[in-house]
């Protein structure tokens, strides 16, 4: 079985192959004909696919000029109403096995509403009860931990909302051609940032070994970037680790912070930039561990941070700054002698039916 990290060496291929065949994938499945103004994107998501959507939702609005919510599946299928006839929605799973997911889909059809499905599963629960499937574009992950799947459902997410806007109007060659350039240098850049990531991850994993509690904080698209570092740390070291905005954490989460924490700052040298710095300055007064991943170069480089050189505009951050959150993850999980190709828990999906299993 690949791990975490052979998975995350095939993201700069994964993203070259749906960059080639997008048309196929997204433009020829999405149909615009019952829309007469788009008002809003709705997106239905748990665990690292509703992270992966937080990473994409910032570009996404740019893109499309309208707001992009982010909704959890079993609040919505039980206990909220959708009927607007001018937005899109979308349910993603990776793996087509997710309850919730399955259960909010099959709510919409009965309800003769239009949902689109992204999975990369077509044997699975989900893509059989779908109407509506858009395919991600690369092969099942064997590893239950996802990862490259993970920074491929945010490329598909900004690719279909580049669809969409083309399709509308809103977008003219020229800006498509645009958007299309410049996630086309984040793909040729990701082998040089997993390069260097694996390097920083291998100076630092020890202290992340010992540490007690790890607080990811990001802002704008990283908060997405921030939200799956919560995910994959807890899942792989099984250890106790939070993923927040950078304004969330500073009106309230802040009080609960202990000298010992590890905090890892998510800089994509954005709008609030000065904001995270205002918030540094205060945590090095209690904190002995607070480093920063940067997007690019950074004139406040402390020896513990790590700069990716990827210059660009901060909206595309999330689909290379989750590359160390993710090997640092691995490697400490490997540190700490866990096998991620076996449940902790094997009968917890027994018991719940969390994951429903091919049908």
């Amino acid at each position: 079985m690949k791990s975490i990290a052979d998975y995350v060496a095939l993201e700069a291929e994964y993203y070259q192959n749906i960059l080639d065949n997008y048309q196929t994938l997204f433009t020829q499945h999405i149909d615009l004909s019952k829309i007469k103004q788009l008002n809003s994107i709705v997106i239905f998501a748990t665990g690292s696919s509703s992270n992966a959507a937080y990473g994409a939702r910032s570009l996404m609005s740019k893109i499309l000029k309208v707001p992009v919510y982010i909704e959890d599946p079993s609040i919505a299928a039980n206990y909220l109403h959708y009927s607007d006839p001018n937005t899109l929605y979308f349910a993603i799973s990776q793996g087509g096995e997710s309850y919730s997911t399955i259960h909010l889909v099959e709510e919409f059809i009965k309800s003769n509403q239009t949902i689109y499905t992204l999975t990369s599963n077509p044997n699975s629960p989900l893509y059989k009860v779908s109407n509506h499937v858009l395919s991600m574009g690369i092969p099942i992950e064997e590893m239950p931990y996802v990862s490259a799947g993970y920074s491929v459902t945010i490329l598909d997410l900004i690719l279909i909302s580049l669809v969409i806007a083309q399709k509308n109007g809103n977008l003219n060659e020229q800006q498509f051609n645009s958007y299309l350039d410049q996630l086309q240098k984040v793909t040729h850049l990701l082998p040089k940032v997993i390069e260097q990531s694996q390097m920083w991850v291998n100076q630092y994993q020890h202290q992340f070994y010992h540490a007690k509690r790890v607080i990811f904080i990001g802002y704008g698209a990283t908060y997405g970037v921030a939200r799956e570092g919560e995910t994959k740390f807890t899942e792989t070291v099984r250890n106790t680790a939070f993923g927040k905005e950078l304004e969330e954490y500073m009106h309230g989460p802040y009080l609960g912070l202990h000298e010992d924490d590890h905090i890892v700052f998510l800089e994509p040298h954005g709008q609030l930039a000065q904001r995270a710095n205002l918030l540094k300055v205060f945590l090095d007064k209690y904190v002995k561990n607070v480093s920063t991943i940067y997007a690019n170069n950074s004139n406040n480089l402390k020896e513990e941070d790590l700069c990716l050189n990827v210059d660009i505009d901060e909206l595309y951050a999330s689909l290379f700054m989750t590359v160390p959150v993710h090997l640092l993850s691995y490697q400490v999980s490997r540190l700490k002698g866990h096998n991620l190709e076996k449940s902790t828990y094997p009968e917890f999906d027994e018991i719940t039916s969390s994951k429903i299993k091919r049908i």
